[in-house]
């Protein structure tokens, strides 16, 4: 028989908090926050409602500034069609506009063998523009001789002739036999092989006679040939060292061009190039004669 103490299991529970102090909680109370007083709506502290003021000039500013950009752009326009019409009348008239891309660094002439020199002649393209740059080198090399010559003793003379070497041969030879050949690869023009061929032998000549140095036509010492170098040789070595490596760099250039002139003659005798030279010839002795 149960006892009047025993628990109810259907009763809700108290909850007892084991860890509290009941002397230090204080007895709540019924308290209630007053509410904040209220803003005023006022739009204007937050910017709304603000008066801006936009300056009527600012358009026709901007309208300014259209019709110049408008005006800029026709001109543009203008000078592309004015060029387009130059360069379509250059390529009717047979003229080729050759942009300059070398050197890289600083262009000065147009070079591109290997988009506009056939495939079967770019090798015999890049050596024959080896023995141009075999040219300069051998020139630039004279003068650096010539000047160790002067600096003991030679005079001044030979230095100055060596100076109008460089600066008449570097542009002269491109001119004169470089871009012929380059045109007569490019073209196919029989006229310009025969120009080629003609100025060409003289180049040959001039490095056989730079290679020999004698005393005729140029002045003495002016050229770092062998004669000048046996001469120098036995008073200043250096200088006779220096002159030396001149001849050696003439005979290189000597025989390299030689080479080229004598491929550059059978691709001309064997593509049917130096018929063709015979017969326009013929045709210009005729039209003369008549």
């Amino acid at each position: 028989m149960a006892g009047r103490f025993d628990r109810n299991p259907f009763a809700e529970e108290e909850e007892v908090n084991p860890f509290s102090n009941p002397g230090s909680v204080a007895p709540a109370t019924n308290s209630r926050l007053s509410p904040l007083p209220p803003e005023p709506a006022d739009f204007n502290n937050y910017g709304f409602g603000a008066t801006v003021d936009i300056p009527i000039d600012s358009t026709t500013d901007l309208k300014k500034k259209e019709r110049e950009l408008q005006a800029k752009e026709a001109e543009l326009k203008r000078r592309e069609q004015e060029v387009k019409r130059k360069e379509d009348a250059a390529a009717r008239a047979g003229i080729v506009l050759e942009e300059k891309n070398w050197p890289p660094f600083f262009p000065i002439i147009h070079h591109d063998i290997a988009n506009e020199i056939p495939i079967h002649l770019q090798k015999l393209q890049y050596v024959a523009f080896c023995t141009w740059l075999g040219l300069i080198l051998c020139l630039l090399w004279n003068i650096i001789a010539v000047t160790t010559a002067w600096i003991k003793g030679e005079g001044v003379k030979i230095w100055f002739l060596a100076i109008i070497y460089f600066i008449s041969g570097v542009p002269g030879s491109y001119v004169l036999w470089y871009r012929p050949l380059y045109r007569a690869f490019r073209t196919e023009s029989a006229m310009k092989f025969g120009w080629f061929f003609m100025l060409y032998l003289l180049h040959i000549g001039f490095c056989i006679f730079a290679a020999v140095a004698p005393p005729i036509i140029f002045k003495g010492k002016s050229l770092t040939g062998i004669l000048p170098a046996v001469d120098v040789l036995g008073d200043h070595a250096l200088v006779g060292i220096f002159y030396f490596i001149g001849f050696a760099l003439f005979c290189l250039e000597s025989v390299l061009s030689v080479w080229v002139i004598q491929q550059v003659y059978m691709y001309f005798r064997g593509s049917g190039k130096a018929a063709e030279m015979k017969r326009d010839a013929a045709r210009g002795a005729m039209r003369a004669a008549l």
